[in-house]
């Protein structure tokens, strides 16, 4: 099986030992996502929801550069610092997935990297 790494600029460059996403197969597995801004790498705002949408956009901005569209994702998980925006995430969700969902656990944490309130990652398969 062959494993070809996704990068795109659309996204924020990892900051650390990663790969934005790895494709194996027809199955793409994305990194973790944080609220940067791709351009400046920069936390987009304190705000849940801008942090919120900003992850999202990276996560499709990975999705798109791997060839897929956000309905091709199978398993997201959203890691939260604060489990009492978890209808926010809701809410914000389902403006880039239509049923049937993909699926989906929303475990809170203690801290993530660079003070983000909200991180995401995917696993995606491509049609073939």
């Amino acid at each position: 099986m062959s494993k070809s790494i996704i990068q795109t600029n659309n996204a924020p460059a990892a900051i650390g030992t990663y790969s934005q996403a790895v494709k194996a197969g027809n199955t793409v597995y994305l990194s973790g996502q944080i609220p940067l801004v791709p351009s400046t790498m920069e936390m987009v705002s304190d705000d849940f929801e801008a942090q919120a949408v900003q992850v999202f956009e990276n996560i499709k901005s990975v999705v798109k550069a791997a060839g897929g569209e956000t309905s091709n994702l199978v398993k997201v998980n959203i890691f939260l610092t604060d489990l009492g925006q978890f209808a926010k995430v809701n809410e914000i969700m389902a403006r880039y997935f239509d049923e049937p969902y993909p699926a989906r656990a929303a475990v809170q944490v203690s801290a993530l990297p660079k003070g983000a309130q909200i991180e995401i990652d995917a696993v995606m398969v491509l049609p073939e």
